[in-house]
């Protein structure tokens, strides 16, 4: 494509200026291809494992595979866990291994859950709270509230040794001067809640912008106490709203794989946690983030 310098120049100034850009989660945590890993997290949470199942293994998606989507679409409507084994391909191991103990008990869908590794059934519910952080994220950008400065009833966390201290600090009338300067020497962070067990929400605004979210959901924090697999259960924690990015320089290229077009090379550095797809979003504006 081409580029305009002037906006592009513009977008990272502003960037650099602000100190970071709006730390989203990025697509690739909800996956790319099937962005489905907060829909299965959210319906564990809510304890309610047939659906958490069949979105995983069933549930066909427009972009994937084409003999995939109709596999999945098939299983969608038939329930035919028999015949699903037979016809599903082995690169779909983990889908596979699902069906595997459903053709044994099929009501047993906890059980069928239970044989995906560990790391991927705790995603899912990590997952899910990426997906009400972004949510969350995205609300306070829409009310025009700051990113890089506290308001009354924000938690900030400090920054000691750079490293983010996750006993966070309620910002009232009497500390916000304080709280800011610390925020603008790169001391402290505004941020969101990462909802779980023992998430306790900001006041204020945000406050009012984090229950609402959660409120719709229909959640409450003791969902994310999981008796039936105790190990993906999670307490929640905050994320700071804005990823900071040093070293960020653009250049605008030829295109190797096309010479009429231009290309445009970033450089940058992040954090561990933030993402290249989200700051890449915001200084694309494409629509389509699996361009990226």
């Amino acid at each position: 494509r081409d580029f305009d310098k002037e906006e592009l120049d513009k977008t990272i100034s502003l960037i650099n200026q602000t100190g970071g850009f709006p730390n989203f989660f990025g697509i690739q945590r909800f996956g790319t291809i099937r962005p489905i890993t907060h829909i299965v997290g959210r319906y564990i949470v809510k304890d309610d494992y047939e659906k958490a199942v069949m979105s995983y293994i069933a549930n066909p998606i427009e972009g994937e595979d084409e003999e995939f989507y109709k596999l999945r679409k098939k299983l969608q409507e038939s329930y035919d866990f028999f015949e699903a084994l037979k016809t599903y391909p082995n690169q779909l191991n983990f889908e596979k291994a699902i069906l595997n103990k459903l053709v044994q008990d099929p009501e047993d869908f906890i059980s069928a859950l239970k044989e995906l590794p560990k790391n991927l059934l705790t995603m899912f519910v990590y997952a899910y709270q990426s997906y009400l952080f972004n949510k969350i994220l995205s609300e306070r950008i829409k009310e025009k509230l700051p990113l890089n400065q506290a308001t009354v009833g924000d938690v900030i966390l400090p920054i000691r040794k750079g490293l983010i201290d996750e006993k966070g600090i309620v910002v009232n009338e009497k500390n916000i001067e304080k709280v800011n300067k610390q925020i603008s020497k790169g001391k402290a962070v505004v941020s969101g809640v990462l909802f779980g067990s023992n998430s306790i929400f900001s006041e204020g605004e945000m406050g009012e912008i984090e229950r609402t979210i959660i409120e719709k959901e229909k959640i409450d924090p003791r969902d994310f106490i999981i008796p039936d697999i105790p190990y993906i259960s999670s307490s929640g924690t905050r994320r700071p709203l804005i990823a900071p990015v040093k070293n960020l320089e653009f250049e605008i290229v030829k295109n190797d794989s096309d010479p009429k077009k231009e290309a445009l090379l970033l450089s940058f550095t992040l954090k561990k946690g933030c993402y290249a797809t989200s700051l890449l979003r915001e200084v694309m504006k494409a629509d389509d983030i699996k361009n990226y």
